[in-house]
């Protein structure tokens, strides 16, 4: 893994390319339209590589449970009581080794149109990500697309224990799956008298749930429309398997994989390793991890290195929302980046609501010093609420400080969830899916990024100009996050040192190439006027000698600003910020 800074842009695919319009509750593909994998053409791809972009994540292409009947080209239907919305989750996987036919204009060409788009992403410079759920997968698990010689999940289970080694699932012996107690708004397809709802769903024997339930009747809040996958974790929690040695946290992925080499592992490890080995194979240049901390450290390190040993650059992002797992699962478990969810997403959003100071950051920083280059940062994702909904904070540009300290306080990649950069605001009642999230269940159109994308034109026709100026803002930002050098330097805070209000952020990072001043201010309403001290030790660094400096804005309003540097070496640099100001004052070094 390289230490250069990275930028994703996460699409959910079935939504990115849908023009229509109409937003019906529980509506079908036909009603409420759907986005294609030929929607995302060259001039898309290319817009989102100018928006500062590296590597694009198209969630949810793995074939997932879906409602829609494609019997007449060979896939077994999914029976809507184990499918959430009318479209389903991407994060009920079905077979991984086939991709999701509702986003091909011809399905039973789906694996052909989505490698032409993995050709098509390359072309315009972006790498390509998908998801990989491990820790469970749909109900109705059928892999009919399955390489040679790869035996599906289950297929090989002995059903009448509840667990074994070499299972894939876990099972209640003597207990058929009984569906939970679904309230009314989220019955199947929204209560519809669907033909296929007249044959109940059946299992037996009942198998565990995705989240871990043993219940054969799972609660309506558990993943029961999944099944939790084993990876030779026993029911009292005991591992049947080998830890790795604790000094293996200091070695790379080659001794991780040499490794694994010497002992025999549980079946679904070695099933999890083909099918990321396989995509890898089609071109896709890294993973997402859905839940990674609810699969064994040891597994990851078994797959990472076996991923690696394939692809030395491939980009292994991953969520894991326990603080004292990170570093298992980056040293141990070889996850390139972590979710910077719990950390400093919550803080900043607590920050952007009122509800704590900018005194969180450098704190937040600190903590996480050691490891700060694997922490993705994000305000933004799939699983969160929208920026601009108002169960977040309402007005997308109020965002906009918490935006440029996310983007440039560290090292590590940030990620844009598509729309965000737009102000999508999630409002739709899609049905399975409710306002505040832009909906992963249902078919659905997401208003602000239909503006942009001004049917298939991709030129923000239809965004007003205070849209059109949030866009060029995360443009610019982004931007300035992949062609400054300083960006994968050090970092100093300015905070502490300065004393600085509950409402301003400002900060420093600097290489042998430019020394960046950034700062940001959170209040709505009032202007901060702030005199920053920069420390000796900082300028010493970067060899900066007594003088004044004039400091370029590359990101803000200001003009230009001046940094006077005395005798005794050290910097001075006053500046005033409007309400919600951003700003990044540039240095180029040496003197």
């Amino acid at each position: 893994m390289n230490n250069n800074k990275h930028a994703i842009y996460q699409v959910f695919t079935r939504l990115f390319g849908n023009k229509n319009t109409t937003n019906t509750p529980w509506g079908t593909m036909e009603e409420n339209g759907v986005g294609k994998f030929s929607d995302f053409t060259h001039h898309a791809l290319a817009e989102i590589k100018d928006l500062g972009i590296t590597h694009i994540w198209y969630t949810g292409v793995p074939h997932h449970a879906v409602i829609k009947d494609y019997s007449d080209i060979g896939i077994t239907n999914d029976h809507p009581s184990v499918v959430k919305g009318r479209a389903g989750s991407p994060y009920a996987v079905k077979d991984y080794y086939s991709v999701n036919p509702d986003l091909a204009n011809e399905p039973t060409s789906r694996l052909e149109e989505f490698e032409a788009l993995i050709q098509r992403s390359h072309e315009n410079g972006l790498k390509v990500i998908i998801d990989i759920v491990p820790n469970h997968v749909a109900r109705q698990y059928k892999g009919e697309n399955n390489p040679l010689g790869i035996k599906d999940f289950g297929s090989q289970d002995d059903t009448s224990v509840e667990y074994h080694r070499d299972n894939n699932f876990y099972y209640i012996p003597n207990a058929a799956f009984e569906l939970p107690d679904i309230i009314s708004e989220f019955m199947p397809l929204g209560g519809e008298n669907h033909p296929s709802l007249a044959t109940p769903f059946i299992e037996n024997p009942a198998k565990w749930t995705g989240n871990g339930s043993r219940l054969s009747k799972p609660n309506f809040d558990d993943w029961y429309e999944t099944v939790k996958v084993n990876y030779g974790i026993k029911p009292d929690g005991t591992k049947d398997f080998p830890e790795l040695p604790r000094d293996f946290e200091h070695r790379d992925y080659m001794d991780h994989y040499h490794f694994w080499l010497e002992f025999e592992v549980p079946d679904s490890w070695v099933k999890f390793r083909d099918i990321a080995l396989y995509w890898l194979s089609k071109g896709v240049d890294g993973f997402r991890y859905d839940m990674a901390e609810m699969v064994p450290v040891e597994f990851w390190s078994y797959l990472n290195s076996s991923i690696k040993m394939k692809n030395a650059e491939a980009f292994l992002m991953a969520e894991v929302y326990q603080p004292h797992l990170y570093r298992d699962y980056i040293k141990l478990g070889k996850m390139d980046y972590l979710y910077d969810k719990v950390d400093l997403y919550d803080g900043l959003k607590a920050i952007l609501q009122g509800k704590a100071s900018t005194a969180i950051i450098p704190e937040i920083q600190h903590q996480l010093q050691d490891i700060e280059h694997h922490m993705m940062h994000f305000l933004d994702n799939h699983d969160e609420q929208r920026i601009a909904s108002p169960e977040f904070v309402g007005d997308p540009n109020v965002a906009k400080p918490a935006m440029l300290v996310s983007a440039l306080l560290s090292s590590s990649p940030t990620m844009l969830y598509f729309g965000q950069e737009v102000g999508e605001s999630g409002a739709e009642n899609a049905g399975f899916g409710q306002p505040s999230r832009t909906s992963i269940f249902d078919y659905i159109g997401v208003p602000q990024h239909q503006k942009w994308m001004n049917n298939g034109k991709f030129d923000g026709g239809q965004l007003n100009d205070d849209e059109k100026q949030l866009r060029a803002f995360y443009k610019k930002v982004m931007n300035f996050t992949l062609k400054h050098s300083s960006m994968t330097g050090a970092y100093v805070d300015l905070h502490q040192s300065n004393h600085l209000s509950d409402s301003c952020y400002a900060f420093i990072r600097h290489d042998q190439n430019e020394l960046v001043i950034a700062s940001a201010n959170f209040h709505q309403h009032n202007s901060e006027f702030i005199d920053l001290v920069i420390p000796q030790s900082t300028l010493q660094a970067i060899d900066l000698k007594e003088g004044v400096y004039d400091m370029s804005e590359c990101i803000g309003n200001h003009s230009k600003a001046t940094l006077k540097v005395n005798n005794h070496g050290e910097g001075f640099i006053s500046l005033q910020l409007e309400p919600l100001a951003t700003s990044a004052l540039v240095l180029s070094l040496p003197f």
